[in-house]
């Protein structure tokens, strides 16, 4: 027998090894992966909790009240202070961003639907923390937007953190991102079902059965850190006395979708429009990057000296609107101006996000619209508020484009699930009409206008993401192109830089109609022929790629 020449190590030790490998590399079906997932669902879930009592804390220092009970709070302050707040807050988020982030932008939910298709399921940490700090401060000093993009990006930079520890493959670093997603929503929203769909409807994009379990794990975490600090209660009271007046009262809600939809085509279109207004300003005037976010918090707190609606978040407004506790013309002005203190608070380039607005906008136009139905056809009309919640629903669908996450999120947020046929109605119809005017959603147009085309699916990002490298048949190696027939292309043009996308690659053998490109290296001295590409080979690296997105989407 052989004689040992070394200790063995012991059996759990080769144990706990074998289960590391199989939850850096088949993370999703191991018990170990899930286990893991719910460390990320506390750990996010705690980050929600935790930013969103730093946002409650910063307002009531600044203004008196939280975002409950703003509007009293700031009605009683000098027009003075309600300008300098949020103009001094922007000041700090421009400094912050400034300094911590290459190109002074908050990072939210768009950066991790890219972190989720292209980047392994990573997104960038150092820029990630600055955000949520920008965030923070953005919403407490009374910056009108919302708190829970940069919560998914928060959530997102705990998963990165994880993924790189354990140096997850892409398929196991995207669950985890899925989980942080989750947890970050459900415990946001208090709504554990319709967390797990929003990151499979909005980051993942898909609904594999590998990623479920985990991330459904990760939600009821979140859900539960939320419920123990705050109790199982619903976030809004709603009381929906008198409910919808079956049946002739759909098609009332179908067209409040098509006027949903509009309104969260203007809101997006706003946003847009503030961003590149703000960029032409900032360029024809030479204001410095970290100076935008303090004259925007200034145009927030100028519309605040007469409407304190516009400040923070606005759960009190909304809260009011589902309630029934506007009347008609106080919920049009107040959503005009919403949507407009939106638009300068992201356009300027301060903190936070859009779905908050969004069920603020939405709720207010539900509202109205349903002062008008019921008024016009009492005898054929519910409440009032049910249009109010079915119109917080259909903005905010067809902004974030998550129709069954969304209409999850206002059924649990509200406690009530009599109205479902009326919101599903009115989201169904809005965000219809909304995908036809943007890239699917406000996200993945806000990516779109970076360049990063993601609303057609795979097979359009992955050919741009994809490079050639690993096609190139080097000058003689096998099945390589002679040195002769590769200066025959480069006579006639057929070439390619060696850096490529193989979506550059694939409209060149279209235009040219060629079998072969040259691949050229550029350098200071010149260009280089280090190889050859051939359309096969191209063709069968692409469709190895959708293969591989398939193979994930679908196990």
């Amino acid at each position: 027998m052989a004689q040992r020449t070394g200790k063995q190590d012991p059996a759990w030790q080769r144990q706990a090894r074998l289960g590391w490998r199989r939850v850096r590399h088949h993370g999703p079906g191991q018990l170990q992966f899930w286990l893991i997932a719910l460390v990320i669902g506390i750990a996010a879930g705690f980050a929600a909790l935790l930013f969103r009592a730093g946002i409650d804390a910063l307002q009531t220092l600044l203004y008196g009240a939280d975002d409950r009970a703003i509007l009293a709070a700031a009605a009683a302050l000098p027009w003075y202070a309600l300008v300098a707040i949020p103009a001094t807050g922007g000041l700090v988020v421009g400094l912050i961003l400034n300094r911590f982030t290459p190109d002074g932008r908050v990072r939210a939910v768009a950066d991790v639907i890219e972190g989720a298709a292209l980047r392994r399921g990573r997104v960038e940490m150092r820029e990630g923390l600055a955000s949520a700090a920008a965030s923070l401060i953005t919403l407490g000093s009374g910056g009108s937007s919302g708190r829970e993009g940069p919560v998914v990006h928060l959530a997102g930079v705990i998963s990165s953190a994880i993924a790189e520890r354990i140096r997850a493959s892409g398929i196991t670093g995207r669950d985890l991102l899925g989980c942080a997603v989750a947890a970050a929503v459900s415990a946001s929203f208090n709504a554990p079902i319709a967390g797990a769909i929003f990151a499979l409807e909005v980051v993942l994009r898909h609904h594999a059965i590998h990623a479920f379990a985990p991330i459904a794990i990760a939600s009821v975490a979140g859900t539960v850190i939320n419920r123990l600090h705050f109790g199982d209660v619903a976030e809004f009271t709603l009381p929906l006395a008198g409910g919808v007046a079956f049946y002739w009262e759909l098609p009332a809600f179908l067209l409040l979708g098509l006027v949903a939809g509009a309104v969260a085509v203007v809101m997006m279109r706003a946003i847009f429009w503030a961003e590149d207004m703000g960029n032409r300003l900032q360029i024809r005037t030479g204001l410095p990057r970290w100076l935008r976010p303090a004259l925007a918090g200034g145009l927030v707190g100028i519309m605040a000296i007469w409407f304190p609606q516009v400040i923070g978040i606005g759960y009190e407004t909304t809260s009011l609107a589902l309630t029934g506790r506007l009347a008609l013309h106080e919920a049009v002005v107040f959503a005009a101006l919403k949507v407009a203190a939106v638009a300068i608070t992201l356009g300027g380039r301060m903190g936070g996000g859009v779905f908050s607005p969004a069920l603020v906008v939405g709720a207010l136009t539900g509202l109205a619209f349903g002062l008008i139905a019921t008024a016009l056809v009492p005898q054929f009309s519910g409440a009032a508020t049910v249009y109010a919640l079915a119109g917080m629903g259909a903005v905010a669908a067809a902004v974030l484009g998550a129709p069954i996450s969304t209409t999850l999120i206002v059924f649990e947020m509200t406690g009530d699930w009599e109205t479902a046929v009326a919101v599903l109605a009115a989201v169904s119809t809005a965000t219809a009409l909304a995908s036809r005017f943007v890239h699917r959603s406000f996200f993945l147009t806000q990516l779109a206008r970076r360049g990063v085309r993601i609303a057609l699916g795979p097979q359009e990002y992955l050919a741009d993401q994809t490079g050639i490298a690993r096609a190139i048949r080097r000058v003689g190696s096998a099945r390589g192109l002679s040195q002769t027939a590769l200066d025959d292309l480069i006579q006639q043009g057929l070439t390619i830089d060696a850096e490529a996308s193989m979506k550059t690659a694939l409209r060149a053998f279209d235009r040219h109609g060629a079998m072969h490109l040259a691949v050229l290296r550029k350098d200071a001295g010149g260009a280089e022929a280090i190889g050859s590409l051939s359309h096969v080979d191209a063709l069968r690296l692409y469709t190895r790629a959708l293969a591989a997105t398939a193979a994930e989407e679908h196990s």
